[in-house]
């Protein structure tokens, strides 16, 4: 298989076969992808475009992606960027292997499990990347967070944890009684604000709580946000 070349500066790639995935071990968006590699049992190559030192805006990454974001994954000729459509390229990839994240045949179960992941998207993400960001990576980068916003943010959540404990009232996971992408898109934020204050919003609704606590145990989910596991491949992938 063909790949794609980058043969100048610190991007250049090493391998000639499989995934090569663009990412920060530190980055939520990065998590999301990981954690349907490591569900799938899959390799790949890590290639790690500091975040915090700004590597994103340099010219030799807006060549691969001129968003200046990570994800991107390079699968021969073909190169994606956002997370969740790369998951779900991933998954539609490998259906026969490890859980199966999506419906693939029952068309009214594929419809239950893309509404949730859009209500995901457009109803959880945005507050819930607002009070991430305030709380969990202004600090890591010397800036302030402004409770003002917290405080502001914090009931627009609320109201949708509101809607998804009703929900997981019925059902063990979001979309399903089967854990599926609806809820391993939920990770990435979960995971950075169970560190903070506003961890309280998920542990006072009983259903979200345990909801929570059993997709936070996934053992893909742990190796995904765990630093060690990304440059352990990367050392694997270079022996």
């Amino acid at each position: 298989m063909m790949m794609m070349s980058i043969s100048n500066g610190p991007f250049a790639l090493a391998h000639e076969e499989g995934y090569k995935l663009y990412g920060f071990p530190y980055s939520a968006s990065t998590w999301r992808v990981l954690a349907v590699l490591h569900e799938k049992g899959l390799s790949y190559y890590p290639i790690t475009v500091n975040l915090r030192t700004g590597e994103q805006k340099k010219p030799s990454f807006l060549s691969i992606n001129p968003f200046g974001q990570v994800p991107v994954l390079l699968d021969g000729h073909l190169k994606l960027t956002e997370s969740r459509a790369i998951a779900l390229y991933i998954e539609n990839s490998h259906r026969s292997r490890g859980p199966k994240l999506l419906n693939h045949k029952n068309y009214n179960k594929m419809g239950t499990e893309t509404m949730w992941m859009y209500i995901e998207s457009f109803e959880f993400d945005p507050p819930a990347t607002i009070l991430t960001f305030e709380q969990a990576i202004k600090p890591l980068t010397g800036l302030k967070t402004d409770y003002k916003v917290v405080n502001e943010t914090e009931p627009e959540l609320e109201k949708v944890l509101d809607v998804y404990e009703e929900r997981l009232k019925k059902s063990r996971f979001l979309a399903r009684n089967r854990f599926t992408m609806a809820d391993l898109f939920h990770l990435p934020n979960i995971q950075y604000l169970m560190n903070t204050t506003t961890k309280r919003l998920f542990e006072n609704r009983p259903n979200v709580h345990r909801w929570v606590s059993e997709i936070m145990a996934r053992p893909a989910w742990k190796k995904a946000c765990d630093p060690n596991a990304w440059y352990d491949m990367k050392n694997n992938n270079e022996n």
